[in-house]
């Protein structure tokens, strides 16, 4: 059935940004609602010199646009979750969380194909802290380097030969119809993802009740589940999202499971905590883990890595 509503969802210019909010606005087309397409330029777009800790804030692609959902010149937001921010902003809440893509890392190299072929000094490209530290901490004879720019311009500087190796996301190159350019997608025994990483996060107003009814069918409650435990989990840390941290939820045997990660910048010190919820409780089951990592030291490295 048609609705009589239109739907107006802020969208970032990039490609995989882009990528998103055409895939939500198509999902809810089949629902029947109209959605319009309301371009808006963040910080992290405009300012692309340098780490992305040196932008000086959380929600470098991120606040913008919440401005203009509070503000009412948009109603929908999407968001790939690894960037928005656990604090809570008055007056916006995180409605739904879409079926997650995959969670892992992948390389892609010029030369070699595996990041056991890479020689010793090898130039990994990568703009992630939670990246550097855990490739440093399996291999501290490689040299990462800071990379920025979308998906694209990282690739372009791999293959002009300023990098050996690149580190993203494999959810954002399946999504890009990039995934050729994978050489190995890095296990979890090496490489946690990043909180929310693969997923993506629609944020509304708290009080708009139409658009939250037209986007609950997109919801797939163990997704959702699953990034509320590690949201909590960084929550509890106080770590925010340029810290060396990470996390993954998941279900298995019906229960829910996280794994955290806490580590130093270098990469030589790494700690770990695994908990289950049978109740399926998220929010409990990230400050369980996060509560594990304190007490093996998680709050003096990520004191040393804010600086």
């Amino acid at each position: 059935m048609e609705s009589s509503i239109t739907i107006r969802l802020g969208t970032r210019a990039s490609a995989l940004a882009r990528w998103q909010a055409e895939w939500v606005a198509s999902r809810l087309a089949e629902l029947g609602t109209t959605v319009e397409l309301v371009p808006i330029t963040t910080t992290g777009d405009r300012e692309q010199r340098g780490p992305i800790g040196s932008l000086g804030s959380q929600g470098v692609f991120t606040k913008e646009i919440q401005r203009a959902l509070l503000d009412e010149r948009i109603d929908l937001a999407v968001h790939s979750l690894k960037d928005l921010p656990t604090e809570p902003i008055e007056g916006l809440c995180l409605a739904v969380v879409p079926e997650r893509e995959t969670v892992r890392d992948a390389l892609i190299c010029r030369e070699a194909t595996s990041l056991a072929d890479l020689p010793s000094g090898a130039r990994i490209g990568s703009g992630s802290l939670r990246r550097r530290s855990q490739l440093l901490h399996h291999r501290p004879d490689l040299v990462v380097a800071d990379i920025r720019g979308n998906v694209d311009t990282r690739l372009s500087k791999l293959d002009d030969g300023q990098y050996d190796v690149i580190c993203l996301a494999e959810a954002g190159l399946k999504r890009l119809e990039l995934a050729y350019r994978i050489s190995e997608l890095i296990p979890p025994e090496i490489m946690l993802p990043a909180i929310g990483q693969g997923a993506l996060g629609l944020e509304t107003r708290e009080g708009d009740d139409t658009t939250r009814t037209a986007l609950a069918p997109l919801n797939h409650a163990e997704t959702h589940a699953a990034v509320i435990a590690e949201r909590a989990m960084l929550s509890a840390l106080h770590g925010g999202c340029l810290a060396p941290i990470a996390a993954w939820g998941r279900f298995e045997n019906g229960n829910l499971v996280l794994t955290g990660r806490v580590l130093s910048v270098d990469g030589t010190q790494q700690i770990e905590a695994t908990e289950i919820a049978a109740d399926g409780d998220g929010a409990e089951l990230g400050r369980l883990v996060a509560q594990r990592l304190v007490e093996q030291g998680a709050d003096d490295l990520i004191a040393t890595a804010r600086g």
